[in-house]
């Protein structure tokens, strides 16, 4: 999602490429990349470029897509959660690193959570 959030923020303001690359002190081929989806940002650029948009970082990274999104299916927000999780660079859990094998489990865990969850609920209906 933030790929596409950033390339249509950028184009919602009028703001080149380059332009959006000169504020953030990065090239605009960097800009490019990130609006493909071929690199990501730390997070600290996260931060700058949330900043120059004047919205959180939250709202960049779209990582609450069921609350604006209502519409959605929820195999649709379980993939934005999940590409989220596995995007994170030093995520820890208890104060300890996770890896991303773990970041791996953690994200199936969930899709696993979202299928019994609605097995269940779709049970009880009938």
């Amino acid at each position: 999602m933030f790929c596409k959030n950033l390339k249509s923020l950028r184009q919602s303001q009028g703001i080149t490429q380059a332009q959006l690359a000169d504020s953030l002190g990065i090239s605009a081929s960097t800009v490019g990349m990130y609006e493909q989806g071929r690199r990501e940002p730390e997070a600290a650029m996260l931060k700058k470029i949330a900043l120059v948009f004047k919205i959180s970082v939250d709202d960049l990274l779209d990582t609450l897509p069921s609350f604006k999104n209502s519409d959605r299916d929820v195999s649709e927000v379980i993939d934005d959660i999940t590409f989220t999780l596995k995007s994170q660079k030093g995520l820890m859990f208890n104060g300890k690193p996770v890896s991303s094998e773990d970041q791996e489990k953690i994200a199936n865990a969930i899709k696993i959570a979202a299928a019994i969850a609605i097995s269940a609920s779709q049970m009880n209906k009938n």
